[in-house]
Protein backbone atom coordinates (compact mmCIF):
# COMPACT_ATOMS: atom_id res chain seq x y z
CA UNK A 1 0.00 0.00 0.00
CA UNK A 2 1.56 3.36 -1.03
CA UNK A 3 2.21 5.97 1.64
CA UNK A 4 -0.39 8.68 2.00
CA UNK A 5 0.84 11.90 0.46
CA UNK A 6 -0.91 14.40 2.76
CA UNK A 7 0.37 14.84 6.33
CA UNK A 8 -1.65 16.84 8.86
CA UNK A 9 -0.22 18.22 12.11
CA UNK A 10 -2.28 19.39 15.10
CA UNK A 11 -1.09 20.46 18.55
CA UNK A 12 -3.23 18.05 20.57
CA UNK A 13 -6.48 16.10 20.38
CA UNK A 14 -8.15 16.38 23.79
CA UNK A 15 -11.60 17.79 22.96
CA UNK A 16 -13.73 19.53 20.37
CA UNK A 17 -12.94 23.23 20.28
CA UNK A 18 -12.43 25.77 17.51
CA UNK A 19 -9.18 24.23 16.28
CA UNK A 20 -10.73 20.80 15.88
CA UNK A 21 -13.65 22.33 13.99
CA UNK A 22 -11.07 23.61 11.48
CA UNK A 23 -9.28 20.25 11.33
CA UNK A 24 -12.43 18.21 10.71
CA UNK A 25 -12.99 19.33 7.06
CA UNK A 26 -9.40 18.36 6.21
CA UNK A 27 -9.96 14.97 7.83
CA UNK A 28 -13.08 14.42 5.76
CA UNK A 29 -11.31 15.37 2.54
CA UNK A 30 -8.22 13.23 3.20
CA UNK A 31 -9.50 10.34 5.35
CA UNK A 32 -6.29 8.31 4.87
CA UNK A 33 -3.95 11.11 5.86
CA UNK A 34 -1.41 10.71 8.62
CA UNK A 35 -1.99 13.05 11.57
CA UNK A 36 0.91 14.03 13.83
CA UNK A 37 0.03 15.38 17.27
CA UNK A 38 1.45 15.70 20.77
CA UNK A 39 -1.49 14.02 22.52
CA UNK A 40 -4.54 11.99 21.59
CA UNK A 41 -7.32 11.28 24.04
CA UNK A 42 -9.31 8.60 22.24
CA UNK A 43 -12.92 9.48 21.55
CA UNK A 44 -12.46 13.17 22.32
CA UNK A 45 -12.81 14.43 18.73
CA UNK A 46 -15.29 13.78 15.89
CA UNK A 47 -15.18 10.43 14.05
CA UNK A 48 -13.74 12.02 10.90
CA UNK A 49 -10.62 12.93 12.90
CA UNK A 50 -10.51 9.71 14.93
CA UNK A 51 -10.33 7.63 11.73
CA UNK A 52 -7.09 9.27 10.56
CA UNK A 53 -3.73 7.54 11.02
CA UNK A 54 -2.95 9.37 14.27
CA UNK A 55 0.64 9.36 15.53
CA UNK A 56 0.93 10.94 19.00
CA UNK A 57 4.26 11.91 20.58
CA UNK A 58 5.97 10.25 23.54
CA UNK A 59 4.12 12.60 25.88
CA UNK A 60 1.01 10.56 25.16
CA UNK A 61 2.51 7.64 27.12
CA UNK A 62 2.28 9.55 30.41
CA UNK A 63 -0.63 8.39 32.59
CA UNK A 64 -3.74 10.58 32.35
CA UNK A 65 -1.70 13.23 30.56
CA UNK A 66 -4.84 14.88 29.15
CA UNK A 67 -5.50 16.24 32.67
CA UNK A 68 -2.25 18.18 33.07
CA UNK A 69 -0.63 18.49 29.63
CA UNK A 70 -0.61 22.29 29.71
CA UNK A 71 1.99 22.13 32.50
CA UNK A 72 4.29 20.24 30.11
CA UNK A 73 4.86 23.29 27.91
CA UNK A 74 8.66 23.25 28.45
CA UNK A 75 8.79 19.69 27.07
CA UNK A 76 6.59 20.28 24.06
CA UNK A 77 9.27 21.64 21.68
CA UNK A 78 11.33 18.49 22.31
CA UNK A 79 8.34 16.18 21.85
CA UNK A 80 7.38 17.90 18.59
CA UNK A 81 10.45 16.80 16.66
CA UNK A 82 8.43 15.83 13.63
CA UNK A 83 10.41 15.29 10.41
CA UNK A 84 8.13 14.36 7.52
CA UNK A 85 9.86 12.19 4.91
CA UNK A 86 7.16 11.31 2.40
CA UNK A 87 4.45 13.79 1.39
CA UNK A 88 3.19 16.07 -1.36
CA UNK A 89 1.72 18.47 1.21
CA UNK A 90 2.08 19.18 4.92
CA UNK A 91 -0.70 21.14 6.63
CA UNK A 92 -0.27 22.16 10.26
CA UNK A 93 -3.00 23.73 12.39
CA UNK A 94 -1.07 25.48 15.09
CA UNK A 95 -1.31 27.69 18.14
CA UNK A 96 1.57 26.01 19.96
CA UNK A 97 4.11 23.65 18.33
CA UNK A 98 2.44 22.04 15.30
CA UNK A 99 3.98 24.54 12.89
CA UNK A 100 7.45 23.22 13.79
CA UNK A 101 6.99 20.09 11.63
CA UNK A 102 9.80 19.83 9.08
CA UNK A 103 8.58 19.03 5.54
CA UNK A 104 10.58 17.21 2.84
CA UNK A 105 12.71 19.45 0.63
CA UNK A 106 10.60 21.29 -1.93
CA UNK A 107 7.26 20.25 -0.39
CA UNK A 108 4.81 22.98 0.71
CA UNK A 109 4.19 23.26 4.45
CA UNK A 110 1.08 25.37 4.97
CA UNK A 111 0.45 26.50 8.54
CA UNK A 112 -3.13 27.43 9.35
CA UNK A 113 -2.12 29.61 12.27
CA UNK A 114 -4.56 30.21 15.11
CA UNK A 115 -1.94 32.51 16.67
CA UNK A 116 1.77 32.51 17.42
CA UNK A 117 2.22 30.71 20.75
CA UNK A 118 0.22 33.01 23.03
CA UNK A 119 1.86 31.66 26.21
CA UNK A 120 5.23 33.00 25.06
CA UNK A 121 4.25 36.12 23.14
CA UNK A 122 1.36 38.53 23.60
CA UNK A 123 -0.49 36.86 26.53
CA UNK A 124 2.33 35.66 28.78
CA UNK A 125 1.08 37.85 31.63
CA UNK A 126 -2.44 36.41 31.44
CA UNK A 127 -1.14 32.86 31.82
CA UNK A 128 1.61 33.43 34.39
CA UNK A 129 0.50 35.86 37.09
CA UNK A 130 2.63 36.20 40.20
CA UNK A 131 2.87 38.32 43.35
CA UNK A 132 5.27 38.71 46.28
CA UNK A 133 8.90 37.58 46.53
CA UNK A 134 8.16 33.96 45.60
CA UNK A 135 6.07 35.28 42.77
CA UNK A 136 8.93 37.48 41.55
CA UNK A 137 11.34 34.55 41.57
CA UNK A 138 8.81 32.46 39.72
CA UNK A 139 8.21 35.29 37.23
CA UNK A 140 11.96 35.56 36.54
CA UNK A 141 12.13 31.82 35.85
CA UNK A 142 9.06 32.02 33.62
CA UNK A 143 10.56 34.95 31.69
CA UNK A 144 13.78 33.02 31.08
CA UNK A 145 11.89 29.93 29.95
CA UNK A 146 9.53 31.88 27.69
CA UNK A 147 12.51 33.68 26.16
CA UNK A 148 13.98 30.33 25.11
CA UNK A 149 10.63 29.15 23.78
CA UNK A 150 10.17 32.39 21.80
CA UNK A 151 13.56 31.90 20.14
CA UNK A 152 12.64 28.30 19.28
CA UNK A 153 9.23 29.40 18.02
CA UNK A 154 10.72 32.08 15.76
CA UNK A 155 13.41 29.75 14.45
CA UNK A 156 11.01 26.93 13.55
CA UNK A 157 8.74 29.35 11.68
CA UNK A 158 11.25 28.96 8.84
CA UNK A 159 9.94 25.42 8.34
CA UNK A 160 6.63 26.87 7.14
CA UNK A 161 6.51 27.80 3.46
CA UNK A 162 3.08 29.48 3.60
CA UNK A 163 1.23 30.99 6.55
CA UNK A 164 -2.57 31.29 6.61
CA UNK A 165 -3.97 33.43 9.45
CA UNK A 166 -7.40 32.95 11.00
CA UNK A 167 -7.95 36.73 11.26
CA UNK A 168 -6.36 40.06 10.48
CA UNK A 169 -5.45 40.22 14.17
CA UNK A 170 -3.40 37.03 13.84
CA UNK A 171 -1.99 38.19 10.50
CA UNK A 172 -0.47 41.15 12.34
CA UNK A 173 0.95 38.89 15.07
CA UNK A 174 2.56 36.59 12.47
CA UNK A 175 4.27 39.59 10.93
CA UNK A 176 5.43 40.89 14.33
CA UNK A 177 6.59 37.55 15.77
CA UNK A 178 7.92 35.77 12.70
CA UNK A 179 8.51 38.54 10.17
CA UNK A 180 6.35 36.64 7.68
CA UNK A 181 3.45 37.54 5.41
CA UNK A 182 0.22 35.54 5.42
CA UNK A 183 -3.22 35.38 3.88
CA UNK A 184 -6.42 35.43 5.94
CA UNK A 185 -8.99 32.64 5.75
CA UNK A 186 -11.58 32.88 8.52
CA UNK A 187 -12.53 29.66 10.41
CA UNK A 188 -15.85 27.91 9.73
CA UNK A 189 -19.07 28.56 11.63
CA UNK A 190 -21.80 25.92 11.57
CA UNK A 191 -24.68 28.18 10.55
CA UNK A 192 -26.75 25.11 9.62
CA UNK A 193 -26.75 23.99 13.26
CA UNK A 194 -26.75 27.37 15.00
CA UNK A 195 -30.01 28.88 13.84
CA UNK A 196 -32.69 31.15 15.33
CA UNK A 197 -35.82 29.67 16.89
CA UNK A 198 -39.31 31.10 17.41
CA UNK A 199 -38.79 31.61 21.15
CA UNK A 200 -38.70 34.90 23.07
CA UNK A 201 -35.52 36.43 24.41
CA UNK A 202 -35.28 36.08 28.17
CA UNK A 203 -33.87 38.34 30.86
CA UNK A 204 -30.37 36.87 31.25
CA UNK A 205 -26.92 37.37 29.76
CA UNK A 206 -24.69 34.49 28.71
CA UNK A 207 -21.01 33.55 28.57
CA UNK A 208 -19.83 30.37 26.81
CA UNK A 209 -16.23 29.15 26.72
CA UNK A 210 -13.44 27.37 28.52
CA UNK A 211 -12.95 29.11 31.86
CA UNK A 212 -9.34 30.18 31.33
CA UNK A 213 -7.78 33.33 32.86
CA UNK A 214 -7.34 35.25 29.61
CA UNK A 215 -11.04 34.88 28.79
CA UNK A 216 -11.70 37.46 31.56
CA UNK A 217 -15.08 36.12 32.59
CA UNK A 218 -14.41 37.66 35.98
CA UNK A 219 -15.35 40.96 34.31
CA UNK A 220 -18.71 39.55 33.20
CA UNK A 221 -19.45 38.28 36.71
CA UNK A 222 -18.49 41.58 38.34
CA UNK A 223 -20.36 43.73 35.80
CA UNK A 224 -23.57 41.72 36.11
CA UNK A 225 -23.32 41.71 39.90
CA UNK A 226 -22.91 45.50 39.89
CA UNK A 227 -25.92 45.99 37.63
CA UNK A 228 -28.04 43.29 39.26
CA UNK A 229 -28.31 41.35 36.00
CA UNK A 230 -28.78 37.62 35.65
CA UNK A 231 -25.83 35.77 34.08
CA UNK A 232 -25.55 32.16 32.92
CA UNK A 233 -22.02 30.75 32.61
CA UNK A 234 -21.50 27.69 30.39
CA UNK A 235 -18.05 26.12 30.42
CA UNK A 236 -15.42 24.46 32.57
CA UNK A 237 -11.72 24.97 33.13
CA UNK A 238 -8.95 26.03 35.47
CA UNK A 239 -10.71 29.22 36.62
CA UNK A 240 -14.06 27.58 37.44
CA UNK A 241 -13.68 27.44 41.26
CA UNK A 242 -12.18 30.91 41.42
CA UNK A 243 -15.05 32.39 39.39
CA UNK A 244 -17.69 30.55 41.41
CA UNK A 245 -16.21 31.98 44.60
CA UNK A 246 -16.78 35.49 43.22
CA UNK A 247 -20.31 34.85 42.06
CA UNK A 248 -23.19 36.87 43.47
CA UNK A 249 -26.86 35.84 43.52
CA UNK A 250 -28.19 35.73 39.98
CA UNK A 251 -25.00 34.16 38.56
CA UNK A 252 -25.62 30.55 37.47
CA UNK A 253 -22.83 28.10 36.55
CA UNK A 254 -23.89 25.20 34.34
CA UNK A 255 -20.44 23.71 33.75
CA UNK A 256 -19.67 21.95 30.49
CA UNK A 257 -22.74 21.48 28.29
CA UNK A 258 -23.51 19.76 25.00
CA UNK A 259 -23.99 21.78 21.82
CA UNK A 260 -27.77 21.52 21.92
CA UNK A 261 -27.85 23.14 25.37
CA UNK A 262 -25.51 25.92 24.21
CA UNK A 263 -27.68 26.54 21.14
CA UNK A 264 -30.81 26.67 23.27
CA UNK A 265 -29.27 29.33 25.51
CA UNK A 266 -27.99 31.35 22.55
CA UNK A 267 -31.54 31.39 21.19
CA UNK A 268 -32.96 32.70 24.47
CA UNK A 269 -30.26 34.95 25.97
CA UNK A 270 -30.62 38.73 25.90
CA UNK A 271 -27.00 38.95 24.66
CA UNK A 272 -23.69 37.08 24.74
CA UNK A 273 -20.92 38.67 26.82
CA UNK A 274 -17.41 38.24 25.40
CA UNK A 275 -14.92 40.18 27.55
CA UNK A 276 -11.66 38.47 26.50
CA UNK A 277 -9.29 39.27 23.64
CA UNK A 278 -9.53 36.36 21.21
CA UNK A 279 -7.54 35.44 18.13
CA UNK A 280 -10.84 35.04 16.25
CA UNK A 281 -13.66 33.72 18.44
CA UNK A 282 -16.24 31.37 16.96
CA UNK A 283 -18.75 31.69 19.83
CA UNK A 284 -19.76 35.30 18.97
CA UNK A 285 -20.58 34.14 15.44
CA UNK A 286 -22.49 31.10 16.70
CA UNK A 287 -24.46 33.54 18.83
CA UNK A 288 -25.17 35.83 15.88
CA UNK A 289 -26.19 32.80 13.79
CA UNK A 290 -28.89 32.26 16.45
CA UNK A 291 -29.90 35.94 16.21
CA UNK A 292 -28.25 36.78 19.55
CA UNK A 293 -26.45 40.16 19.94
CA UNK A 294 -22.88 40.26 21.28
CA UNK A 295 -21.27 42.61 23.80
CA UNK A 296 -17.51 42.20 23.35
CA UNK A 297 -14.15 43.70 24.21
CA UNK A 298 -13.13 45.79 21.21
CA UNK A 299 -9.82 44.12 20.47
CA UNK A 300 -8.83 40.96 18.63
CA UNK A 301 -11.14 38.89 16.49
CA UNK A 302 -14.37 40.45 17.80
CA UNK A 303 -13.55 43.63 15.89
CA UNK A 304 -13.78 41.57 12.68
CA UNK A 305 -16.92 39.59 13.51
CA UNK A 306 -19.17 41.97 15.49
CA UNK A 307 -20.67 45.01 13.74
CA UNK A 308 -20.94 47.74 16.36
CA UNK A 309 -21.92 50.61 14.08
CA UNK A 310 -23.87 51.39 10.95
CA UNK A 311 -27.53 50.83 10.21
CA UNK A 312 -27.58 47.13 11.18
CA UNK A 313 -25.45 46.64 14.31
CA UNK A 314 -25.03 43.14 15.68
CA UNK A 315 -23.52 44.10 19.02
CA UNK A 316 -21.64 46.57 21.20
CA UNK A 317 -17.85 46.83 21.61
CA UNK A 318 -16.20 48.33 24.69
CA UNK A 319 -12.68 49.78 24.63
CA UNK A 320 -11.30 49.19 28.13
CA UNK A 321 -10.99 45.69 29.58
CA UNK A 322 -12.59 46.49 32.94
CA UNK A 323 -15.82 45.54 34.69
CA UNK A 324 -16.96 49.17 34.65
CA UNK A 325 -16.49 49.42 30.89
CA UNK A 326 -18.40 46.19 30.35
CA UNK A 327 -21.19 47.39 32.66
CA UNK A 328 -21.41 50.62 30.65
CA UNK A 329 -21.60 48.60 27.42
CA UNK A 330 -24.45 46.53 28.84
CA UNK A 331 -26.32 49.72 29.72
CA UNK A 332 -25.66 51.10 26.22
CA UNK A 333 -27.03 47.90 24.74
CA UNK A 334 -30.16 47.95 26.86
CA UNK A 335 -30.76 51.61 26.02
CA UNK A 336 -30.67 50.79 22.30
CA UNK A 337 -32.13 47.28 22.29
CA UNK A 338 -34.60 48.07 19.50
CA UNK A 339 -31.70 48.70 17.06
CA UNK A 340 -30.50 45.08 17.18
CA UNK A 341 -32.29 43.02 14.56
CA UNK A 342 -31.82 39.22 14.85
CA UNK A 343 -31.99 38.99 11.06
CA UNK A 344 -28.98 41.30 10.71
CA UNK A 345 -27.00 39.16 13.17
CA UNK A 346 -27.90 36.05 11.20
CA UNK A 347 -26.84 37.65 7.89
CA UNK A 348 -23.50 38.63 9.39
CA UNK A 349 -22.85 35.09 10.65
CA UNK A 350 -23.61 33.60 7.24
CA UNK A 351 -20.55 35.39 5.84
CA UNK A 352 -18.45 32.92 7.87
CA UNK A 353 -20.31 29.69 7.05
CA UNK A 354 -18.57 26.32 6.64
CA UNK A 355 -18.78 25.97 2.85
CA UNK A 356 -17.05 29.36 2.47
CA UNK A 357 -14.16 28.14 4.67
CA UNK A 358 -13.75 24.91 2.74
CA UNK A 359 -13.88 26.61 -0.67
CA UNK A 360 -11.26 29.18 0.34
CA UNK A 361 -8.87 26.82 2.15
CA UNK A 362 -8.99 23.94 -0.33
CA UNK A 363 -8.78 26.35 -3.26
CA UNK A 364 -5.63 27.80 -1.70
CA UNK A 365 -4.07 24.36 -1.05
CA UNK A 366 -4.91 23.05 -4.51
CA UNK A 367 -3.35 26.10 -6.11
CA UNK A 368 -0.08 25.40 -4.27
CA UNK A 369 0.06 21.73 -5.23
CA UNK A 370 -1.70 21.84 -8.60
CA UNK A 371 -4.36 19.62 -7.02
CA UNK A 372 -1.99 16.64 -6.58
CA UNK A 373 -3.09 15.58 -3.05
CA UNK A 374 -6.75 15.92 -3.99
CA UNK A 375 -6.26 13.71 -7.06
CA UNK A 376 -4.40 11.06 -5.03
CA UNK A 377 -7.15 11.04 -2.38
CA UNK A 378 -9.79 10.61 -5.09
Amino acid sequence: MPAERVVLVHDWLTGLRGGEKCLEPLARRWPDARLLTLLHKRGSVPPAIEQLRISPSRLNRLPRVDRYYRYLLPLMPFAAGWKVTDADLVVSLSHCVAKSARPPAGVPHVCYCFTPMRYAWHMQGSYFRAAGLAGKLKAAAVDALMGRIRRWDRRTADRVTHFVAISRTVQTRIRECYGRDSVVIYPPVDTDYYTPAPVPREDFYLVVSALAPYKRFDLAIEACATLGKKLVVIGSGQDAKKLQAKAAPGITFLGWQADDVIRDHLRRAKALLFPGEEDFGIVPLEAQACGCPVIAFGRGGATETVRAGGPDPTGVLFDEQTADALAAAIETFEGNADRFDPRAARRNALLFRKDRFEAELFGYLDALTDGAPARRAA
